[in-house]
């Protein structure tokens, strides 16, 4: 890949280790997300993997947004 640009690489790849992060999925109200954890049962949004259309337009379900959660096993019987 080549790149032209006056922009200095600095700038260009800034970020860009935040990108290699784990992420989960969890369900929260129906709406599944992918989520970074930031520890204390707490997570950043990154995006809605499934809802309904009108979730998109909640404020509370906007990528980067913080939620709490609790992590909970889920059993087969």
């Amino acid at each position: 890949m080549t790149l032209h640009t006056i922009i200095p690489l600095e700038a260009i790849w800034e970020g860009a280790d935040k990108l290699d992060q784990p992420s989960e999925e969890v369900t929260i109200q129906g709406v599944l997300m992918q989520v970074n954890p930031l520890g204390n049962n707490e997570a950043q949004i990154v995006r809605l993997l499934g809802c309904p259309l009108g979730d998109y337009l909640n404020p509370a379900f906007a990528p980067g947004q913080i939620i709490h959660y609790i992590p909970t096993l889920k059993m087969d019987l």
